[in-house]
């Protein structure tokens, strides 16, 4: 692979493959010593236009386990915020011998801009752009979801007929679009349940299902329910009158946890707002993954780095 910017381009087989070389990283943070030399000597820098302390710090962790040196590029405060283009700065990464960039922008597009540029010759891997993806978030989500269901006989498959419904946020989230597009590609069906004014105007080409009712998408017995997180700035901007009626309609408290199927999964990418969309019962649950995803987010970043920075590069 040349740049990971989009889960919407990977191909069954992509995904697949990159899952199973995660399963081989998580063996790794079992081990006594838990680093593997593939690639020293490179250089990998964090380059993010938003904060997001729990990407960083995981995208840091899986390129120190691979012995790659790290670079945190951090824009806020620095010649960026005072001017600096996407331009400048990737120039400035090449002079320095960045051999991958993990970038985080609020712009959608800026890593494809990146990637096809001819400003950098880098790996790209997209850490979250806008309102378009995270790819990354997917992988670990659908990764979390395959161990959860398969065990240690999880390599080499898919999620085929898995149910996930995913609620909340859909309007603005990139972790619900990416998990759309691998969820699919991996044979699974997606359930978007959201308040109408936080749904796409056309999602004529998406493969999923789209509802308002969580009660009934709840009494459905998903196999997962991946709630997202709702952000202050949602509600000032009067996408729903207030929290209390946002947790009433959309959050997961403990009846509806109750209700839900005894098989199935819940999720959330982080960070929780316990008590609005998702109650303490639920979050701290056996049948909850959140503490799985953050573990298992190092193994897939470690599996994207090693994917593209070990050997030689192709286009792709």
């Amino acid at each position: 692979m040349r740049h990971l910017l989009s889960t919407k381009s990977l191909s069954r087989d992509e995904a697949i493959t990159l899952l199973d070389i995660a399963e081989d990283m998580a063996d790794v943070a079992n081990r006594e010593v838990k680093k593997l030399p593939t690639l020293r000597g490179k250089t990998v820098v964090n380059l993010f236009f938003e904060d997001s302390t729990r990407t960083r710090i995981s995208f840091e962790a899986a390129a120190k386990r691979l012995s790659a040196d790290v670079i945190n590029f951090s824009a806020k405060g620095s010649s960026v915020s005072k001017g600096e283009s996407l331009k400048d700065t990737a120039q400035t990464l090449a002079a320095m011998g960045a051999d991958g960039v993990v970038i985080r922008h609020p712009a959608s597009g800026a890593p494809q801009v990146l990637a096809g540029s001819g400003w950098i010759d880098a790996g790209i891997i997209n850490a979250g752009d806008g309102t378009h993806e995270h790819p990354t978030q997917a992988l670990l989500d659908a990764f979390t979801i395959r161990r959860r269901l398969h065990g240690r006989a999880s390599r080499g498959r898919g999620l085929d007929g898995v149910t996930v419904t995913i609620v909340g946020d859909i309007l603005h989230s990139r972790v619900a679009r990416s998990n759309l597009w691998l969820l699919d590609t991996l044979g699974a069906h997606v359930t978007f349940i959201a308040p109408p004014t936080l749904v796409p105007a056309d999602t004529s080409g998406w493969p999923a299902t789209i509802g308002y009712d969580l009660d009934a998408a709840i009494d459905a017995g998903p196999d997962v329910v991946m709630m997202l997180r709702i952000q202050a700035e949602r509600m000032n901007a009067a996408f729903f009158p207030n929290s209390r009626e946002y947790s009433r309609r959309w959050g997961l408290d403990d009846e509806r946890f109750a209700r839900l199927s005894s098989h199935s999964i819940v999720m959330h990418p982080g960070p929780m707002n316990r008590g609005l969309e998702i109650s303490s019962a639920a979050a701290d649950s056996e049948r909850s993954t959140v503490r799985e995803q953050v573990a298992n987010g190092v193994s897939v970043r470690m599996a994207a780095l090693y994917l593209l920075l070990s050997g030689d590069r192709e286009d792709h």
